[in-house]
């Protein structure tokens, strides 16, 4: 939910009063506070340095762990300017007006003016509170400021470009409760949070805060800028979810989904040396597996997991590949994970939902008309955009990968029975892909095959028949492989989706949502997938290999300034200068990245 949107601000110097917020309105920019805008950085949080006649204030913005609280300060640089004004003027002061514009909506809708929203604040000892409506939280507002004026105002008209640029609704109204006024020969600071506190605490949690992340990158080893950025970038998606962890998959509008979880997973958690996260993700979504399979997303408000997915399952091997291969933690596997993955296998064996099965040449077929499987899943109405209904390339690698896992596992704990008929599968499962995927023409390998069909676009999925720890493809047609994708599809910020020389690519994901939704995975890049590039460039490129690695980390060292700061993208156009778009933080894309620095440094 989206609580509080803003806060109107103004200095008042002397009287003299200085708007240094800016809004969008139709036809107009007001105030045009950004004209006192001398900087912004993140250090270790967001913090803005406006010059107001010669007068210096920062404001900072920090998130306490674990809470729904917003810490928010504003003081003056250089408090002397106060003593030189006085010795000026007898009665001088330099003064902060804060007015909360508030929302009270779903983060997927915008607020408009409704009579049924209740306005009335209350105030007490420090601390202001409002509860519009019933079914959401109250929010408070705990403060030090010298006065709080009523005012009951709605702001109205305020407009977001790029929610316009998306063919979605873009203006907004926001209710202003009231009005804060505080004197700036000290620190003003306010918490706005679904729970009261107590604003001498401010500067508690910025110390704390600031402990928490500064351990966090020392205990991740992280001794560069680059690295350390990551680390705090990765951390902001592992969240709670029950007694255990789950990871968000991108903001501001993702919830959590089990693929984006499972290929996050090594990058978040095993490159930050936080093991025990891992263990308590893979321990939560071994509780929610239905009929052999891992949920596909856990809707926002709570309801039935989803399980329409082919790919989630078995980046869920994966992921728990990655986590023994770091911590040498058998047990946990044996004693938790171990029947639960041959439960897995078994279902997929005879069958399980949307026609996934295992066909009698080894290989996972799987698909029904208008439902999307892969984690190619855009769907507008009916319209499946890229449905690769059959045997998708990248479940066959993900398949073969995850039945050597469990053999490997089953010969480790001593059940020689599985072990043998695990092994021997996927040496069906291998002689049938090199058989059937390989496409001589191109020299790589088939995105698709549904019968007789042979899908043949120049994708990245074929990458993980190179990329995985277990692949079905010898040396000189991986390298081709490699080959092909870095020729069509490597950017500097990730893989297009598809080949610029198929006639379906689309260079530019804007528009409306049709538009957008329609160019998906119809060329856009992709960030995450430079992590599966990068295994499989090194494994198939003796010489010059780590200086290329290199020049494919720079784009994105680059784009940490380029979109939300200190984040990387979901998605950037697939035509120069690969604008980023989507969402602006997301959890893969960081995990990949941080996944393949730290494996590969």
């Amino acid at each position: 939910m989206v609580l509080l949107s803003k806060f109107e601000e103004a200095v008042i110097i002397n009287a003299e009063r200085f708007e240094i917020s800016t809004n969008q309105y139709p036809g107009a920019i007001h105030p045009e506070g950004y004209k006192f805008l001398k900087q912004f950085r993140l250090d270790p949080f967001p913090r803005w340095t406006f010059d107001v006649n010669g007068i210096e204030i920062e404001k900072s913005i920090l998130m306490v762990y674990g809470e729904n609280s917003v810490v928010c300060r504003w003081k003056l640089l250089d408090q002397s300017k106060i003593s030189n004004l006085k010795s000026e003027i007898s009665d001088s002061k330099i003064e902060l007006e804060l007015k909360p514009l508030v929302a009270f909506r779903d983060f997927h809708h915008l607020r408009h003016e409704d009579a049924a929203f209740n306005g009335e604040y209350q105030t007490e000892d420090n601390l202001v509170s409002i509860a519009p409506y019933h079914e959401m939280p109250t929010l408070y507002f705990a403060h030090n400021a010298t006065a709080v004026e009523g005012q009951g105002e709605w702001y109205s008209q305020f407009e977001y470009l790029i929610e316009q640029e998306r063919g979605f609704d873009f203006s907004e109204d926001l209710f202003q409760p009231c009005s804060l006024r505080f004197d700036l020969s000290d620190e003003a600071a306010v918490i706005a949070s679904t729970e009261p506190q107590d604003v001498s605490f401010a500067a508690v949690f910025e110390t704390a805060e600031t402990r928490r992340r500064s351990n966090l990158i020392k205990a991740a080893g992280a001794g560069d800028e680059l690295r350390a950025s990551l680390v705090l970038a990765s951390d902001q998606f592992i969240v709670t979810r029950h007694a255990g962890k789950t990871v968000i998959a991108g903001y501001p509008w993702f919830s959590d989904w089990g693929r984006d979880t499972m290929i996050a997973l090594p990058g978040l958690t095993l490159a930050t040396n936080r093991p025990g996260m891992a263990k308590s993700i893979l321990t939560e979504f071994s509780r929610h597996i239905s009929d052999g399979m891992l949920p596909n997303r856990f809707p926002d408000a709570g309801e039935t997991p989803e399980y329409n997915t082919v790919d989630a399952t078995l980046w869920f091997f994966e992921a728990i590949r990655a986590y023994v291969e770091k911590t040498d933690d058998y047990d946990f596997v044996r004693k938790v994970l171990y029947d639960k993955l041959v439960d897995i296998i078994d279902w997929h064996i005879r069958g399980t939902r949307y026609q996934i099965h295992v066909d009698t040449d080894g290989l996972l077929c799987a698909g029904e008309p208008g439902v999307q499987l892969t984690w190619m899943d855009a769907k507008i109405g009916d319209w499946v955009v890229t449905p690769r209904t059959g045997k998708a390339v990248e479940i066959q690698a993900l398949w073969y990968n995850a039945l050597r896992i469990v053999a490997d596992l089953a010969q480790r704990f001593g059940d020689a029975e599985n072990n043998s008929e695990y092994s021997e599968m996927a040496d069906i499962a291998s002689n049938s892909f090199n058989g059937q995927f390989w496409n001589e023409t191109d020299g790589c390998l088939f995105d698709v095959l549904n019968g007789d069909a042979k899908d043949g676009s120049i994708r990245p999925n074929q990458i993980f028949a190179v990329s995985l720890a277990h692949t079905m493809l010898e040396h000189g047609r991986a390298r081709k492989v490699v080959d092909k994708v870095e020729a069509d599809l490597l950017t500097p910020v990730g893989l297009r989706s598809l080949s610029p020389h198929d006639p379906a690519y689309a260079p530019i994901y804007i528009g409306s949502p049709l538009q957008r939704d329609g160019s998906y995975h119809q060329g856009t890049v992709w960030g995450w997938l430079i992590g599966p590039f990068v295994d499989a460039y090194l494994r198939t490129h003796e010489t010059g290999a780590t200086s290329r690695v290199a020049q494919f980390i720079d784009g994105f060292r680059i784009h940490l300034s380029d979109a939300a700061s200190g984040q990387i993208s979901e998605i950037f156009d697939g035509d120069a200068p690969h604008k980023p778009r989507g969402c602006p933080a997301q959890a893969w894309s960081v995990a990949e990245l941080l996944r393949i620095i730290e494996r590969h440094k």
